[in-house]
């Protein structure tokens, strides 16, 4: 057979050596629905545990909603369970127009079409519309789907430094020549937590002849005067030429993503994007749930305005605490730690607390960079946050890094 002894042997030392340097990544089993309070086996072998989940992007408490999971009923026992085709085959129902019209009416766009996820539609949507001619101009942290799907195009890439907008405008200037100019950012940064500037985005685009492309995955619903996303908190509803989100997170928290934005723009999705062309359909189950989601957040705000109250506490409660926090709005709140195994064992300790959190660090941050992400949701009470936060202090002190400043922390554990 190919795979040898030498090939198993190859792989086995790398992941020893992963292992050895304290960033062997170990899942974590849930034994419970999605929530604020979760029951996890960990390690392997051990006993249920109940915890706190302060990591999960359930970020409106709708992944277990008894109207959201009584659509999902509905629409298993109506529309069957999967539709075993692609959209342009027999892959298109009634209810995935219907759910493309409503991601269409909230995000004030003049087209969506659906794809399994985000991830593919980032994958879609440059390889579809862009050719050698054009150019894509990302910001240098934008989400590892956004990147994988400039891979895939035949335009040329560039990046701007991370909300450096003089920077932008000189990589404008440098590609002004470039049939088309797209400028690719995340909304709300996912590992950071902070807003793009859009308003002055936009403005550049207008200036230089540029389209914008933004991917709100971590703010449709939740973020803007009425939740829908980071292109109504900064006053551009309708100035985004492409729009690409996910069912995944707020929505709902199952899978499915989209393209919205201009018309032209996404009837080329639907006749070009590859993982729109050659992926199953969005099951039928999911769609009902979906649609069920839509209409729940576009009829009141009181999950969002709870969330923006729990988020309020707990940065607040953990910048008193003395940790080192990234600033923002978001409930995506990334408590540093700057060393990968240290956010490794803070988490461990965490959870023996009974606080389900997760250490995150090089590939998934940059080097130097680790830490905690916590997330917030609607879904946690009071008594929640009050818990994890007196578990966060306690680690903290064990470990001698609240009232410290980042050099400090590395030069006590290193980076």
């Amino acid at each position: 057979m190919a795979y040898r002894d030498q090939e198993r042997q190859l792989f086995k030392t790398e992941l020893d050596l992963i292992q050895q340097a304290g960033i062997f990544k170990e899942e974590r089993i849930i034994h419970t629905p999605q929530d604020s309070e979760i029951g996890v086996v960990f390690p392997a072998g051990s006993s249920r545990k109940p915890v706190i989940n302060m990591c999960s992007n359930n970020y409106l408490g709708l992944s277990s909603h008894p109207e959201v999971v009584e659509a999902a009923h509905i629409g298993l026992d109506q529309r069957g369970y999967g539709m075993s085709s692609v959209r342009f085959i027999c892959g298109t129902q009634d209810i995935h127009k219907q759910l493309e019209n409503k991601l269409t009416e909230f995000l004030g766009t003049e087209d969506t079409i659906l794809f399994p996820s985000c991830m593919d539609a980032n994958a879609g949507v440059f390889e579809a519309l862009l050719n050698e001619e054009d150019v894509m101009i990302a910001d240098r942290l934008v989400h590892a789907s956004i990147v994988d799907g400039m891979r895939l195009a035949k335009a040329q890439t560039d990046t701007f430094k991370h909300s450096d907008m003089k920077h932008l405008e000189k990589k404008l200037q440098l590609h002004q020549d470039k049939r088309l100019k797209v400028i690719i950012t995340d909304g709300a940064f996912s590992m950071d937590g902070d807003l793009a500037k859009l308003d002055q985005i936009v403005e550049l685009a207008e200036k230089h002849h540029a389209l914008v492309c933004v991917d709100d995955s971590h703010a449709t619903g939740f973020i803007g005067k009425t939740r829908r996303g980071t292109h109504e908190h900064f006053n551009v509803m309708g100035k985004i030429d492409i729009i690409t989100t996910t069912l995944g997170k707020a929505l709902g928290g199952a899978s499915g993503g989209c393209v919205s934005g201009r018309r032209e723009i996404v009837e080329m999705c639907r006749q070009k994007a590859r993982p729109y062309l050659f992926s199953n359909t969005i099951a039928p189950v999911i769609v009902y749930a979906a649609n069920q989601v839509m209409d729940i957040i576009s009829s009141t705000t009181e999950k969002r305005d709870k969330l923006g109250k729990n988020t309020s506490f707990w940065r607040r409660g953990l910048s008193k605490a003395g940790f080192i926090i990234k600033e923002g709005e978001t409930p995506i709140v990334p408590v540093m730690l700057f060393n990968a195994r240290l956010s490794q064992d803070f988490a461990i300790d965490l959870y023996d607390e009974g606080i389900y959190a997760i250490g995150f660090f090089f590939p998934v941050v940059p080097r130097g960079q680790a830490r905690i992400r916590t997330q917030i949701s609607a879904s946690h009470q009071m008594s929640h946050l009050e818990k994890a936060l007196d578990a966060f202090i306690k680690v903290g002190k064990k470990y001698d890094i609240l009232n410290k400043t980042k050099q400090d922390v590395i030069d006590i554990y290193g980076d």
